[in-house]
């Protein structure tokens, strides 16, 4: 395995100030000349894995300011996990050796409403965004007033995921203990563009 020489907190950090700069129109756009280009072809060592949303407007690279390399990227529609996913994440952590696992939710996310319509008409869509939606249902069923407010059930969807990945992994389980790695969970902001901290294992500020 590969270790980083970052510790969870200071990935956390890396990450938000990216962030930070992507909302005030300060972005660097680092990591992203043909000399950094060829320097990282042998390797690969990203400071985060991030999990997020397939949204269309959730493009971690760009709304975290970060460039080729930074980012080991796992998206699924509702950030929804299933053994290929997990596998993903866990290679991102065991093997590349990043300190971060950061799982990405958003407002108006699709994966939400869809599964709030469900529990309202009682049906259920077709084909495989089926699978999707169910397994988005047991975060909404969770969460205070989910049916009635989309952003609290995007939430408790993201707390739900950050807890399901250690409950389910034991290779991040151990990295969480160990203090080698933390799991976080962020919501975005789709008009803002701002991401904030709103659950997390294995932080020093836990």
């Amino acid at each position: 395995m590969t270790e980083n020489a970052l510790s969870p907190d200071e990935a956390l950090a890396m990450l938000l100030d990216g962030n930070r700069r992507f909302v005030d129109g300060t972005r660097e756009h680092p990591h992203q000349d043909a000399d950094y280009r060829a320097a990282i072809a042998p390797a690969q060592h990203p400071f985060a894995v991030l999990f997020g949303c397939s949204d269309s407007r959730l493009a971690a690279e760009i709304i975290f300011d970060r460039g080729l390399g930074d980012l080991f990227v796992v998206r699924t529609a509702g950030h929804v996990l299933g053994p290929e996913v997990l596998g993903s994440i866990e290679y991102g952590v065991e093997v590349l050796g990043a300190p971060l696992v950061a799982v990405l939710g958003h407002d108006s996310c699709g994966a939400i409403a869809a599964a709030q319509q469900a529990m309202v008409s009682g049906s259920r869509p077709t084909g495989f965004t089926r699978d999707v939606v169910e397994r988005v249902m047991l975060s909404v069923l969770a969460a205070r007033d989910g049916l009635a407010d989309g952003d609290t059930a995007v939430e408790e969807h993201t707390r739900y995921t950050v807890d399901l990945l250690v409950d389910r992994s034991h290779a991040i389980a151990k990295r969480v203990a160990d203090g080698t790695c933390a799991v976080a969970g962020l919501t975005y902001r789709l008009g803002e563009g701002s991401a904030r901290v709103i659950a997390s294992q294995g932080l020093r500020t836990d």
